[in-house]
C-alpha cells in the first residue's frame, strides 16, 4: 500500500483542495490481488487504489468512455506472422498505466483510507491523472499511448486501432496493446530494443522476454512453432460463426486485386490446412460454405494489410 501511495505521488495524480458542496466527491478504495505465472505460482502480491467509478456523473465528471482493446483474432494473425518468419515476441508490462492517463474532466476524490493528511483532514483530492475504475480511466491511458506511439513514428492500422505499425527501410515492427500488456514483435531485434527503449524512457515498463501468456492464451515454443492453448474455437455452432463473421464483414471493401491475393494466400497455408478447407468444403452445408468463403477473403484483406502483399 506504501509503494502504491509513493507511486502515486511520484506521478502527481493529485492535489489536495478545499472542499465545496458543489463538487461531486468519488469515493475509493484498496483492492488487493495476487498475480500469478502462467503455471499458476504466485509472482506477487499487489495493493491498488481504485476509485468508486460508479458515483461519477455524466457530464459533469466525465464524459466519452470508449477505448479500443485488440481483437484475439489480430493476436492470432499476428502469431502466425511471427512464426512464418522465425520473429521474436517480446511481452511488455506497463507499471501503474492507468496512472498514466491525464485526465480533462475535474474530477474529485476522498483522501485515501489509512492515508489522510492530518495537517488537512477535510481537503480532498482534485485528480490530474486517472485511476483505476473512473469511468474514463481505460479511454484516457490508451489516449496517452496512442499520442506517444504516433510520435516516434508508429501509425495505427485501419483494421485494429490497437495494432500499431512501425516500418523503416525493410524492416517492420508490430505492437499489439491490451490495456497495459503490449507485445512487439518485428523482423529486426536490434530496432525491437530501440524502440523499447523509447518506451521505457517515457513509461514504467518491464520486459519480460518471450510471450508466455496473453489475453488468457498460454504460449509455448516448440520446434514446429507456437503452441497456443486456452483459445475458445469459434466454429463450433453456425451461431457462432455467423457471429464472428458478422464482425468481420466491417473489413469487407472493394479491391482489384483481392481474387489473385486470396489464391496467393491459399497456397500459402500449410498442408493440412489446405485439406481442411477442401474436407469443409465437401462437408459443410452451402450456406456455412459462402460464410467461411467471406471469412476468407476478410483474412487475406488483413494478411495483406499486415505482411504487404501486392
Amino acid at each position: 500500500m506504501r509503494e502504491e501511495i509513493q507511486a502515486l505521488h511520484a506521478n502527481r495524480t493529485w492535489t489536495l483542495v478545499s472542499f465545496h458542496p458543489s463538487m461531486n466527491v468519488v469515493g475509493n478504495r484498496w483492492v488487493y490481488k495476487i498475480k500469478r505465472r502462467s503455471d499458476g505460482s504466485i509472482e506477487r502480491y499487489k495493493a491498488r487504489l481504485v476509485a468508486r467509478g460508479f458515483t461519477q456523473q455524466e457530464g459533469i465528471d466525465y464524459s466519452e468512455t470508449f477505448s479500443p482493446v485488440i481483437k484475439q483474432a489480430i493476436v492470432r494473425l499476428v502469431f502466425s506472422i511471427a512464426v512464418l518468419y522465425g520473429w521474436k515476441i517480446h511481452q511488455l508490462d506497463i507499471h501503474n498505466a492507468f496512472l498514466n492517463g491525464v485526465l480533462d474532466e475535474e474530477v474529485y476524490m476522498k483522501q485515501p483510507p489509512g492515508f489522510f493528511y492530518s495537517a488537512l483532514p477535510s481537503h480532498v483530492c482534485r485528480l490530474h491523472k486517472s485511476l483505476y475504475d473512473l469511468k474514463q480511466a481505460l479511454r484516457a491511458w490508451y489516449t496517452r499511448l496512442n499520442d506517444f506511439l504516433l510520435s516516434i513514428g508508429f501509425r495505427a492500422s485501419k483494421v485494429d486501432t490497437s495494432l500499431f505499425i512501425f516500418s523503416v527501410s525493410a524492416d517492420i515492427c508490430y505492437l499489439l496493446v491490451y490495456v497495459d500488456d503490449i507485445l512487439l514483435t518485428g523482423s529486426n531485434s536490434l530496432l525491437l530494443q530501440r524502440l523499447i527503449q523509447l518506451l521505457s524512457s517515457e513509461f514504467k515498463l518491464r520486459d519480460l522476454g518471450s510471450v508466455h501468456y496473453f489475453l488468457g492464451i498460454e504460449v509455448q515454443s516448440t520446434s514446429m512453432g507456437l503452441m497456443l492453448r486456452g483459445i475458445n474455437i469459434y466454429l463450433t455452432s453456425s451461431l457462432g460463426l455467423v457471429c464472428y463473421l458478422a464482425n468481420l464483414l466491417i473489413l469487407l471493401s472493394l479491391h482489384p486485386k483481392l481474387p489473385f491475393c486470396l489464391i496467393r494466400c491459399f497456397l500459402m497455408l500449410p498442408a493440412f490446412v489446405k485439406l481442411w478447407v477442401l474436407f469443409s468444403i465437401s462437408l459443410l452445408r452451402a450456406q456455412i460454405f459462402a460464410l467461411l468463403l467471406i471469412e476468407s477473403v476478410s483474412l487475406c484483406m488483413l494478411l495483406q494489410i499486415l505482411i504487404g502483399l501486392p
